[in-house]
Protein backbone atom coordinates (compact mmCIF):
# COMPACT_ATOMS: atom_id res chain seq x y z
CA UNK A 1 0.00 0.00 0.00
CA UNK A 2 1.50 3.51 -0.99
CA UNK A 3 0.45 6.90 0.37
CA UNK A 4 -0.38 10.27 -1.18
CA UNK A 5 2.72 11.84 -0.33
CA UNK A 6 0.35 15.42 -0.32
CA UNK A 7 -0.86 13.90 2.97
CA UNK A 8 2.18 12.78 4.49
CA UNK A 9 3.35 14.48 7.76
CA UNK A 10 6.55 14.65 9.26
CA UNK A 11 7.14 15.54 13.40
CA UNK A 12 11.01 16.32 14.65
CA UNK A 13 10.94 15.66 18.14
CA UNK A 14 14.05 16.98 20.04
CA UNK A 15 15.23 18.06 23.59
CA UNK A 16 13.43 21.46 23.26
CA UNK A 17 11.32 21.96 20.01
CA UNK A 18 9.21 19.95 17.71
CA UNK A 19 9.02 20.54 14.13
CA UNK A 20 6.37 19.65 11.35
CA UNK A 21 5.40 19.51 7.49
CA UNK A 22 2.39 18.49 6.21
CA UNK A 23 3.28 16.84 2.22
CA UNK A 24 6.22 15.81 0.76
CA UNK A 25 7.12 17.80 -2.65
CA UNK A 26 9.91 16.79 -5.39
CA UNK A 27 11.48 19.89 -3.72
CA UNK A 28 11.56 18.74 -0.19
CA UNK A 29 10.61 21.35 2.18
CA UNK A 30 11.90 23.12 5.51
CA UNK A 31 9.20 22.87 8.53
CA UNK A 32 6.29 24.90 7.91
CA UNK A 33 5.72 24.24 12.39
CA UNK A 34 7.98 25.03 14.65
CA UNK A 35 7.27 25.45 18.35
CA UNK A 36 9.23 25.01 21.71
CA UNK A 37 8.75 21.22 22.81
CA UNK A 38 7.11 22.54 26.65
CA UNK A 39 3.82 22.79 28.00
CA UNK A 40 1.98 25.30 30.60
CA UNK A 41 -0.59 24.68 33.34
CA UNK A 42 -2.19 27.29 35.52
CA UNK A 43 -1.13 26.83 39.12
CA UNK A 44 -3.63 24.81 40.83
CA UNK A 45 -5.17 23.22 37.94
CA UNK A 46 -4.03 19.79 37.78
CA UNK A 47 -4.28 20.13 42.46
CA UNK A 48 -0.26 20.99 42.76
CA UNK A 49 0.75 24.27 43.90
CA UNK A 50 4.65 23.78 42.91
CA UNK A 51 6.49 22.12 40.17
CA UNK A 52 10.07 21.46 41.52
CA UNK A 53 12.46 22.37 39.04
CA UNK A 54 16.13 20.61 38.79
CA UNK A 55 17.74 22.53 41.89
CA UNK A 56 14.48 22.26 44.22
CA UNK A 57 13.00 25.83 43.14
CA UNK A 58 10.08 26.37 42.08
CA UNK A 59 10.13 27.94 37.56
CA UNK A 60 7.42 30.34 37.26
CA UNK A 61 7.18 31.09 33.34
CA UNK A 62 5.92 34.52 33.78
CA UNK A 63 8.89 35.37 35.74
CA UNK A 64 11.94 33.55 34.99
CA UNK A 65 11.96 33.86 31.01
CA UNK A 66 15.82 34.22 31.65
CA UNK A 67 16.37 30.47 33.47
CA UNK A 68 17.25 27.55 32.72
CA UNK A 69 14.23 26.12 30.79
CA UNK A 70 14.84 23.11 30.67
CA UNK A 71 15.24 22.61 34.51
CA UNK A 72 11.63 22.65 34.61
CA UNK A 73 11.25 19.16 33.98
CA UNK A 74 7.69 17.48 34.28
CA UNK A 75 6.18 16.12 37.75
CA UNK A 76 3.72 13.80 37.79
CA UNK A 77 0.34 15.53 37.74
CA UNK A 78 -3.18 14.23 37.72
CA UNK A 79 -4.36 16.45 34.70
CA UNK A 80 -5.89 16.15 31.47
CA UNK A 81 -4.20 16.35 28.19
CA UNK A 82 -7.00 19.42 27.54
CA UNK A 83 -5.66 21.32 30.88
CA UNK A 84 -2.15 22.14 29.29
CA UNK A 85 -1.12 24.95 26.92
CA UNK A 86 0.74 24.90 24.29
CA UNK A 87 2.55 27.40 21.44
CA UNK A 88 0.47 30.47 21.22
CA UNK A 89 -2.20 29.52 23.80
CA UNK A 90 1.14 29.40 26.58
CA UNK A 91 2.63 32.14 24.76
CA UNK A 92 -0.33 34.32 25.55
CA UNK A 93 -0.60 33.10 28.60
CA UNK A 94 2.75 34.25 29.82
CA UNK A 95 2.31 37.12 28.05
CA UNK A 96 -0.54 38.01 29.83
CA UNK A 97 1.23 37.74 33.43
CA UNK A 98 -0.67 34.28 34.20
CA UNK A 99 0.38 32.00 36.93
CA UNK A 100 1.82 29.19 34.74
CA UNK A 101 4.15 25.96 35.44
CA UNK A 102 6.13 25.14 32.31
CA UNK A 103 7.40 21.49 32.07
CA UNK A 104 9.34 19.77 28.81
CA UNK A 105 8.47 16.71 28.45
CA UNK A 106 11.51 15.68 26.00
CA UNK A 107 14.26 17.68 27.70
CA UNK A 108 16.03 14.04 29.26
CA UNK A 109 15.47 12.47 26.00
CA UNK A 110 12.66 10.21 26.34
CA UNK A 111 9.07 10.79 27.20
CA UNK A 112 8.64 12.17 30.78
CA UNK A 113 5.14 13.22 30.99
CA UNK A 114 2.74 10.91 28.24
CA UNK A 115 -0.09 13.51 28.51
CA UNK A 116 2.30 16.49 28.23
CA UNK A 117 3.75 14.95 24.97
CA UNK A 118 0.55 13.98 23.59
CA UNK A 119 -0.98 17.61 24.23
CA UNK A 120 1.75 18.88 22.19
CA UNK A 121 1.45 16.35 19.77
CA UNK A 122 -2.29 17.04 19.20
CA UNK A 123 -1.60 20.75 19.17
CA UNK A 124 0.67 20.34 16.16
CA UNK A 125 -1.53 17.85 14.40
CA UNK A 126 -4.56 19.39 14.65
CA UNK A 127 -4.31 23.06 15.48
CA UNK A 128 -1.32 24.16 13.44
CA UNK A 129 -1.56 21.61 10.19
CA UNK A 130 -5.61 21.53 10.37
CA UNK A 131 -6.11 17.91 10.25
CA UNK A 132 -9.71 16.15 11.20
CA UNK A 133 -9.48 13.55 13.74
CA UNK A 134 -12.10 11.60 12.37
CA UNK A 135 -11.59 11.43 8.99
CA UNK A 136 -7.55 11.44 9.49
CA UNK A 137 -5.74 10.09 6.03
CA UNK A 138 -2.33 11.29 6.85
CA UNK A 139 0.67 8.94 7.37
CA UNK A 140 2.90 10.16 10.08
CA UNK A 141 6.89 9.71 10.84
CA UNK A 142 7.84 10.98 13.91
CA UNK A 143 11.54 11.45 14.29
CA UNK A 144 12.67 10.55 18.09
CA UNK A 145 15.46 10.78 20.28
CA UNK A 146 17.70 7.54 20.16
CA UNK A 147 17.90 4.78 22.54
CA UNK A 148 14.46 4.58 23.71
CA UNK A 149 12.47 1.24 25.13
CA UNK A 150 10.32 -0.94 23.11
CA UNK A 151 7.74 -0.02 25.80
CA UNK A 152 7.85 3.59 24.70
CA UNK A 153 8.00 2.79 21.19
CA UNK A 154 4.76 0.92 21.58
CA UNK A 155 3.13 3.61 23.44
CA UNK A 156 4.01 6.33 21.44
CA UNK A 157 2.45 3.93 18.58
CA UNK A 158 -0.77 3.33 20.43
CA UNK A 159 -1.23 7.75 20.77
CA UNK A 160 -1.05 8.01 17.29
CA UNK A 161 -3.22 5.15 16.04
CA UNK A 162 -5.69 5.23 19.16
CA UNK A 163 -6.00 9.00 19.89
CA UNK A 164 -5.03 10.70 16.46
CA UNK A 165 -6.52 8.35 14.03
CA UNK A 166 -3.41 8.49 11.77
CA UNK A 167 -3.37 6.00 8.50
CA UNK A 168 0.10 4.98 9.26
CA UNK A 169 2.83 5.46 11.52
CA UNK A 170 6.47 5.20 11.56
CA UNK A 171 9.26 6.42 13.46
CA UNK A 172 12.94 7.05 13.17
CA UNK A 173 15.69 7.86 15.87
CA UNK A 174 16.83 11.78 15.25
CA UNK A 175 20.62 11.02 14.87
CA UNK A 176 20.02 9.10 11.85
CA UNK A 177 17.86 10.86 10.19
CA UNK A 178 20.49 13.48 10.37
CA UNK A 179 22.94 11.59 8.75
CA UNK A 180 20.76 10.54 6.50
CA UNK A 181 20.29 14.37 5.62
CA UNK A 182 24.18 14.60 5.21
CA UNK A 183 24.07 11.81 2.55
CA UNK A 184 26.00 8.90 4.44
CA UNK A 185 25.09 5.79 6.27
CA UNK A 186 28.40 5.89 9.11
CA UNK A 187 29.86 8.54 11.08
CA UNK A 188 29.81 10.71 13.99
CA UNK A 189 26.38 13.45 14.99
CA UNK A 190 27.21 15.90 16.98
CA UNK A 191 24.00 17.78 18.13
CA UNK A 192 24.54 21.04 19.70
CA UNK A 193 21.39 21.54 21.68
CA UNK A 194 20.44 24.45 24.10
CA UNK A 195 21.63 22.76 26.74
CA UNK A 196 23.31 19.34 26.38
CA UNK A 197 25.29 18.13 23.37
CA UNK A 198 24.35 14.50 22.08
CA UNK A 199 27.32 12.42 20.29
CA UNK A 200 25.87 9.75 18.58
CA UNK A 201 28.25 7.31 16.35
CA UNK A 202 26.41 5.33 13.46
CA UNK A 203 27.85 2.63 11.71
CA UNK A 204 25.96 1.39 8.74
CA UNK A 205 22.76 2.37 9.06
CA UNK A 206 22.46 1.76 12.80
CA UNK A 207 23.05 3.84 15.90
CA UNK A 208 26.37 2.21 18.22
CA UNK A 209 24.15 2.95 21.47
CA UNK A 210 26.33 1.73 23.89
CA UNK A 211 28.86 4.23 22.14
CA UNK A 212 26.70 7.48 22.43
CA UNK A 213 27.87 10.07 24.72
CA UNK A 214 26.45 13.52 26.39
CA UNK A 215 28.00 16.86 27.03
CA UNK A 216 26.85 18.94 29.89
CA UNK A 217 26.72 22.17 27.63
CA UNK A 218 24.97 23.79 25.17
CA UNK A 219 24.36 27.16 23.65
CA UNK A 220 22.72 28.65 26.05
CA UNK A 221 25.99 28.01 28.27
CA UNK A 222 27.67 29.23 25.33
CA UNK A 223 25.40 32.70 25.36
CA UNK A 224 26.15 33.32 29.06
CA UNK A 225 29.87 32.71 28.35
CA UNK A 226 29.94 35.57 25.47
CA UNK A 227 27.53 38.29 27.48
CA UNK A 228 30.29 37.92 30.66
CA UNK A 229 32.43 39.01 27.63
CA UNK A 230 31.21 41.63 26.29
CA UNK A 231 31.30 43.09 30.01
CA UNK A 232 34.60 44.30 28.72
CA UNK A 233 33.44 46.15 25.89
CA UNK A 234 33.52 49.65 27.13
CA UNK A 235 31.14 50.56 24.54
CA UNK A 236 28.54 47.98 25.14
CA UNK A 237 28.59 48.58 28.98
CA UNK A 238 28.21 52.35 28.46
CA UNK A 239 25.32 52.34 26.25
CA UNK A 240 23.40 49.57 28.04
CA UNK A 241 24.40 50.08 31.46
CA UNK A 242 25.77 54.04 32.00
CA UNK A 243 27.64 55.08 35.15
CA UNK A 244 25.09 58.04 35.66
CA UNK A 245 22.55 55.39 35.48
CA UNK A 246 23.41 52.02 35.93
CA UNK A 247 21.03 48.69 35.75
CA UNK A 248 20.71 45.99 38.03
CA UNK A 249 23.06 43.26 37.37
CA UNK A 250 20.27 40.52 36.53
CA UNK A 251 18.86 43.35 34.51
CA UNK A 252 21.88 43.71 32.45
CA UNK A 253 22.50 40.08 32.64
CA UNK A 254 19.28 39.36 30.81
CA UNK A 255 20.02 42.36 28.21
CA UNK A 256 23.35 41.43 27.33
CA UNK A 257 22.08 37.54 26.30
CA UNK A 258 19.36 39.68 24.42
CA UNK A 259 22.87 40.86 22.41
CA UNK A 260 24.62 37.60 22.04
CA UNK A 261 21.06 36.42 20.98
CA UNK A 262 20.50 38.80 18.34
CA UNK A 263 24.68 38.69 17.45
CA UNK A 264 24.47 35.15 16.27
CA UNK A 265 20.78 35.43 15.01
CA UNK A 266 21.82 37.52 12.58
CA UNK A 267 24.77 35.58 11.06
CA UNK A 268 27.82 38.14 12.93
CA UNK A 269 29.54 35.05 14.59
CA UNK A 270 31.67 32.57 13.02
CA UNK A 271 34.19 29.85 14.77
CA UNK A 272 37.71 30.19 14.11
CA UNK A 273 39.29 26.71 13.64
CA UNK A 274 42.06 25.23 15.52
CA UNK A 275 44.44 25.60 13.00
CA UNK A 276 44.97 22.37 11.44
CA UNK A 277 41.73 23.16 9.15
CA UNK A 278 41.06 26.34 6.67
CA UNK A 279 37.99 27.17 4.82
CA UNK A 280 39.35 26.61 1.75
CA UNK A 281 39.98 29.59 -0.12
CA UNK A 282 37.93 31.34 -3.50
CA UNK A 283 41.17 30.06 -6.36
CA UNK A 284 39.33 32.71 -8.54
CA UNK A 285 37.93 29.74 -10.97
CA UNK A 286 34.08 30.74 -11.52
CA UNK A 287 31.73 27.97 -11.98
CA UNK A 288 28.73 29.61 -13.70
CA UNK A 289 26.72 26.43 -13.89
CA UNK A 290 26.76 26.23 -10.16
CA UNK A 291 26.02 29.93 -9.35
CA UNK A 292 23.13 29.90 -11.92
CA UNK A 293 21.88 27.15 -9.95
CA UNK A 294 22.46 28.33 -5.80
CA UNK A 295 20.47 31.67 -7.02
CA UNK A 296 23.70 33.59 -6.27
CA UNK A 297 24.41 35.44 -10.16
CA UNK A 298 23.35 38.97 -8.38
CA UNK A 299 26.04 38.39 -5.48
CA UNK A 300 28.84 37.30 -7.83
CA UNK A 301 27.92 40.25 -10.45
CA UNK A 302 28.04 42.82 -6.65
CA UNK A 303 31.45 41.26 -5.97
CA UNK A 304 33.33 41.80 -9.45
CA UNK A 305 32.04 45.23 -9.11
CA UNK A 306 33.21 46.16 -6.11
CA UNK A 307 37.07 44.18 -6.55
CA UNK A 308 36.89 46.90 -9.76
CA UNK A 309 36.02 49.79 -7.38
CA UNK A 310 38.66 48.75 -4.79
CA UNK A 311 41.37 48.19 -8.31
CA UNK A 312 40.78 52.26 -8.30
CA UNK A 313 41.58 52.88 -4.75
CA UNK A 314 44.73 55.03 -3.47
CA UNK A 315 47.50 52.57 -1.47
CA UNK A 316 46.19 55.03 1.72
CA UNK A 317 42.84 53.73 0.94
CA UNK A 318 43.50 49.88 0.52
CA UNK A 319 45.55 49.89 3.67
CA UNK A 320 43.09 51.54 5.98
CA UNK A 321 40.53 49.04 4.58
CA UNK A 322 42.98 46.00 5.35
CA UNK A 323 43.37 47.64 8.95
CA UNK A 324 39.64 47.74 9.38
CA UNK A 325 39.40 44.13 8.48
CA UNK A 326 42.15 42.88 10.81
CA UNK A 327 39.99 44.27 13.66
CA UNK A 328 37.26 42.94 12.41
CA UNK A 329 34.76 45.72 13.70
CA UNK A 330 30.94 45.64 13.02
CA UNK A 331 28.23 47.82 13.92
CA UNK A 332 24.87 46.92 15.42
CA UNK A 333 21.45 48.52 16.30
CA UNK A 334 20.25 46.71 19.68
CA UNK A 335 17.59 48.49 22.22
CA UNK A 336 18.26 51.48 20.67
CA UNK A 337 21.84 51.94 20.59
CA UNK A 338 24.12 51.49 17.99
CA UNK A 339 26.76 49.30 19.34
CA UNK A 340 30.69 48.73 17.92
CA UNK A 341 31.59 45.00 18.41
CA UNK A 342 34.95 43.53 17.94
CA UNK A 343 36.36 39.76 17.20
CA UNK A 344 35.12 38.84 21.13
CA UNK A 345 31.96 37.86 19.51
CA UNK A 346 33.43 34.79 17.69
CA UNK A 347 34.21 33.66 20.86
CA UNK A 348 30.82 32.45 21.12
CA UNK A 349 31.37 28.07 21.13
CA UNK A 350 34.74 28.26 22.74
CA UNK A 351 33.15 26.58 26.17
CA UNK A 352 32.42 23.57 23.70
CA UNK A 353 36.01 23.30 23.41
CA UNK A 354 37.45 24.23 26.59
CA UNK A 355 34.43 23.73 29.68
CA UNK A 356 36.86 25.11 31.96
CA UNK A 357 35.96 28.59 30.44
CA UNK A 358 32.88 28.61 32.40
CA UNK A 359 33.67 27.07 35.37
CA UNK A 360 32.57 30.32 38.31
CA UNK A 361 30.51 32.05 35.78
CA UNK A 362 27.67 33.92 37.30
CA UNK A 363 24.01 32.96 35.80
CA UNK A 364 25.62 29.62 34.67
CA UNK A 365 22.84 26.89 34.80
CA UNK A 366 22.95 23.90 37.28
CA UNK A 367 24.93 20.81 35.64
CA UNK A 368 23.65 18.66 38.74
CA UNK A 369 27.63 18.07 39.42
CA UNK A 370 28.23 16.92 36.20
CA UNK A 371 31.68 16.90 35.01
CA UNK A 372 32.46 20.11 32.83
CA UNK A 373 36.28 18.98 32.24
CA UNK A 374 36.14 17.23 29.22
CA UNK A 375 35.96 19.04 25.69
CA UNK A 376 33.99 18.44 23.17
CA UNK A 377 36.37 16.85 20.82
CA UNK A 378 37.47 14.49 24.00
CA UNK A 379 33.83 13.22 24.41
CA UNK A 380 33.52 12.81 20.26
CA UNK A 381 36.84 10.75 20.36
CA UNK A 382 36.19 8.68 23.49
CA UNK A 383 32.44 7.63 21.62
CA UNK A 384 34.25 6.59 18.65
CA UNK A 385 36.89 4.35 21.17
CA UNK A 386 33.93 2.15 22.21
CA UNK A 387 32.76 1.12 18.98
CA UNK A 388 34.48 -2.09 17.09
CA UNK A 389 37.80 -1.22 16.66
CA UNK A 390 37.17 -2.76 12.48
CA UNK A 391 34.09 0.22 12.50
CA UNK A 392 36.22 2.69 13.61
CA UNK A 393 37.35 3.82 10.32
CA UNK A 394 34.25 4.27 8.73
CA UNK A 395 32.80 6.41 11.46
CA UNK A 396 36.03 8.41 11.28
CA UNK A 397 35.16 9.28 7.90
CA UNK A 398 32.00 11.27 8.29
CA UNK A 399 31.57 14.41 11.22
CA UNK A 400 28.29 16.22 10.81
CA UNK A 401 27.44 18.82 13.41
CA UNK A 402 23.86 20.13 14.13
CA UNK A 403 21.34 22.05 15.58
CA UNK A 404 20.35 25.29 15.74
CA UNK A 405 22.61 27.36 15.94
CA UNK A 406 24.49 25.52 12.81
CA UNK A 407 21.48 27.75 10.93
CA UNK A 408 23.38 31.07 11.61
CA UNK A 409 26.83 30.17 12.93
CA UNK A 410 29.44 29.35 10.76
CA UNK A 411 32.65 27.33 11.23
CA UNK A 412 31.62 24.99 14.14
CA UNK A 413 31.81 21.75 12.52
CA UNK A 414 35.56 23.10 10.75
CA UNK A 415 36.68 24.08 14.20
CA UNK A 416 35.62 20.48 15.78
CA UNK A 417 37.45 18.57 13.14
CA UNK A 418 40.55 20.66 13.26
CA UNK A 419 40.70 19.62 16.97
CA UNK A 420 39.94 15.65 16.22
CA UNK A 421 43.23 15.08 14.34
CA UNK A 422 44.71 14.38 16.97
CA UNK A 423 42.60 11.81 18.70
CA UNK A 424 42.12 9.52 15.62
CA UNK A 425 45.24 7.20 15.86
CA UNK A 426 44.42 3.98 17.51
CA UNK A 427 46.91 1.69 19.08
CA UNK A 428 43.97 -1.42 18.80
CA UNK A 429 44.08 -0.87 14.77
CA UNK A 430 46.39 -2.28 12.50
CA UNK A 431 48.02 0.09 9.89
CA UNK A 432 45.62 -0.60 7.27
CA UNK A 433 42.04 0.55 9.59
CA UNK A 434 43.78 3.59 10.73
CA UNK A 435 41.65 6.38 9.48
CA UNK A 436 43.23 9.05 7.26
CA UNK A 437 40.95 11.88 8.69
CA UNK A 438 37.26 13.11 9.40
CA UNK A 439 35.58 14.44 6.24
CA UNK A 440 33.21 17.49 7.17
CA UNK A 441 29.48 16.65 5.95
CA UNK A 442 26.59 19.10 5.59
CA UNK A 443 23.40 19.20 4.11
CA UNK A 444 23.85 18.75 0.00
CA UNK A 445 23.58 21.99 -1.92
CA UNK A 446 20.88 20.62 -4.53
CA UNK A 447 18.60 20.42 -1.61
CA UNK A 448 17.04 23.99 -2.37
CA UNK A 449 15.21 25.00 0.69
CA UNK A 450 17.85 23.98 2.97
CA UNK A 451 20.49 25.74 1.10
CA UNK A 452 21.03 28.56 3.97
CA UNK A 453 20.22 26.60 6.98
CA UNK A 454 23.27 24.90 7.46
CA UNK A 455 22.65 21.59 9.26
CA UNK A 456 19.95 23.30 11.90
CA UNK A 457 17.74 21.18 9.92
CA UNK A 458 19.30 17.98 9.52
CA UNK A 459 16.88 15.80 11.48
CA UNK A 460 13.88 17.26 9.43
CA UNK A 461 15.46 16.91 5.96
CA UNK A 462 16.23 12.86 6.70
CA UNK A 463 12.85 12.46 8.35
CA UNK A 464 11.41 13.83 5.04
CA UNK A 465 13.86 11.89 3.00
CA UNK A 466 13.38 8.56 4.98
CA UNK A 467 9.10 9.13 4.72
CA UNK A 468 9.31 9.58 0.76
CA UNK A 469 10.79 6.07 0.84
CA UNK A 470 8.83 3.93 2.79
CA UNK A 471 5.54 5.67 2.60
CA UNK A 472 5.78 4.80 -1.02
CA UNK A 473 6.78 1.03 -0.86
CA UNK A 474 4.46 -1.21 -2.18
CA UNK A 475 5.01 -3.53 0.95
CA UNK A 476 5.13 -1.17 3.56
CA UNK A 477 7.45 -3.02 5.85
CA UNK A 478 8.78 0.27 7.38
CA UNK A 479 5.71 1.48 8.86
CA UNK A 480 2.69 0.18 10.39
CA UNK A 481 -0.83 0.39 8.65
CA UNK A 482 -3.80 1.16 10.03
CA UNK A 483 -4.91 -2.51 9.13
CA UNK A 484 -1.93 -4.16 10.46
CA UNK A 485 -2.36 -1.75 13.79
CA UNK A 486 -6.13 -2.96 14.20
CA UNK A 487 -4.83 -6.83 14.05
CA UNK A 488 -1.61 -6.83 16.07
CA UNK A 489 -1.92 -3.76 18.10
CA UNK A 490 1.26 -1.33 19.46
CA UNK A 491 3.45 -4.32 19.03
CA UNK A 492 2.84 -3.93 15.39
CA UNK A 493 5.57 -0.78 15.05
CA UNK A 494 8.63 -3.31 16.74
CA UNK A 495 8.67 -5.64 13.64
CA UNK A 496 8.33 -2.33 11.16
CA UNK A 497 11.10 -0.59 12.51
CA UNK A 498 14.68 -2.11 11.33
CA UNK A 499 16.93 -0.71 14.71
CA UNK A 500 14.44 -2.68 17.29
CA UNK A 501 14.69 -6.25 15.21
Amino acid sequence: MSLRDANVIIIETSRTVVRAGLGLFDLLKTPSVEIPARVGIRRGASGDTNAPTRDGSVFDAATASSSRATSALPQPMKAAVTDYLVGTQLDEAIAAGQDVIISWPFARGDVADWAQAEAIWKYVLFNQLQRRRVQNESPVLLSIAAGLSRLTYERICQMFFERFNVAGFSIMERPMAQLYAGNSLSGIVVDIGDYETDITPIYDGFIVHQAKMQMALGLKDCEIYLANLLKSNQTVMNALSPPENPLYPETLQAKLIELVQQLWRDGHIKVPSDGETAIPDDEGVTDIAAIVVAGKEKAVIESGMKKKATAKATAAELARAREIEAMDLITVQFAGHSLTLGKERHRLCEPLFDPRLVRGLDNLPSHDGEDLQRPLQELVAHAVSLTDVDQRIYIWGGLLVSGDVTRFVKGIGLALQSRLAPFMYSPEASMDIQPSGTRLLTVPEYYAEYRETGNGYAAFLGSSITAKIIFNEAGGRNYVTKSEYASRGPHSIIDMTPSLI
